[in-house]
């Protein structure tokens, strides 16, 4: 099996656009996109040293329970025979299932798109010296409208929405700063706005040959045929719609509009996103100062504080993302 040395990974947080990124670069002959894998998250490190059999064994079979993996359809026999050939570490066995299926494509180079991989970014290029890490940004009340749109209710409310959204772009210039010919920094807005111009400027980086095709994003055909880039409304299939932009207008309340713009404003006008005047009236006007900011920003601490526990204890699988146990068994023979 060939070996890719210049991997691509998308990151970003949840509602940035990364399925947009990942459905047009899904659609070049020469990359395979696998999508919400996670490998990194959920299973980096998690289960001790893999030159441990048992140890290997409890990894993999806890990935054949993954709906993310399991979706992909690897082939475990393979993965298992070809795991004990080389190096026996994470970084091969989570290379193994990606060249796996870009073999199966046939295409030459590999990548992945999970949420915040952006964390990673010191691992990946250790391990993945050649690699090339995409990281989407998105204007933060757009953002977290679409988060609200799509799960109705968010735990920390807008306070975890913006801590979560500051700790992206922190973390965003950490990586630029330290790896500048190997990380990129991609506006949702500039990608919906202008996506042809946008996805040149993406593959010149990548150092890939643009072709049109991939704006039809025939390579993510469920992204695709779903409607595309907005948790607003359906579109076209295949159509990438600038309607989602400046949708937090009719969406948030000024109360979180204005949280938003007085936490993040300053980051926000660094990535060129221009701040409203926000006028609250009536009561709002001192309860804003005096209850809403001490409020959210004890959330934003609590989410802080959250994110930081995991990241040292490690993050488990969410029960909804474990394949049931009648498929689990039809998954089980393959290996």
């Amino acid at each position: 099996m060939f070996v890719d040395t210049s991997p691509i990974f998308i990151g970003g947080i949840e509602r940035s656009g990364t399925s947009l990124l990942y459905a047009l670069l899904a659609s070049h002959p020469n990359i395979a996109m696998t999508r919400r894998t996670n490998l990194w998250a959920y299973f980096y490190n998690r289960y001790g040293d893999l030159h441990n059999p048992h140890n290997f064994e409890r990894c993999i079979e806890a990935m054949m329970k993954f709906r993310r993996v399991w979706i992909l359809k690897p082939d475990y026999a393979a993965l298992r025979r070809e795991f004990w050939q080389g190096k026996p570490d994470y970084i091969r066995l989570f290379s193994l299932l990606w060249e796996q299926i870009a073999a199966r494509q046939q295409k030459p180079r590999w990548g992945d798109k999970s949420l915040n991989t952006e964390k990673y970014a010191d691992i990946i290029f250790e391990a993945y010296p050649e690699a090339k890490i995409l990281h989407i940004l998105r204007d933060p009340r757009d953002r977290y409208a679409s988060a609200l749109k799509r799960w109705k209710k968010i735990r920390g409310g807008v306070g975890s929405g913006t801590a979560m959204w500051l700790a992206s772009v922190r973390l965003a210039e950490r990586n630029i700063e330290k790896y500048p010919n190997r990380y990129k920094i991609v506006r949702y807005e500039s990608l919906a706005a202008n996506p042809e111009e946008t996805t040149r400027e993406v593959c010149d980086f990548l150092g890939e040959v643009f072709y049109p095709e991939m704006l039809t994003m025939k390579g993510a055909e469920t992204f695709r045929d779903e409607g595309g880039n907005s948790s607003f409304e359906q579109h076209g299939a295949g159509t990438i719609s600038t309607r989602s932009i400046g949708r937090y207008r009719s969406y948030l309340s000024k109360e979180d509009i204005g949280f938003i713009q007085w936490t993040a404003g300053k980051k926000m006008t660094t990535y060129d996103y221009t701040l409203d005047a926000v006028r609250l009236s009536g009561k709002k006007q001192f309860t804003f100062p005096m209850v809403t900011i001490p409020w959210n920003l004890a959330r934003m601490i609590a989410w802080n504080g959250r994110e930081a526990m995991l990241d040292r204890s490690g993050r488990e699988i969410p029960s909804d993302r474990i394949v049931p146990e009648s498929v689990e068994a039809q998954v089980s023979d393959l290996g």
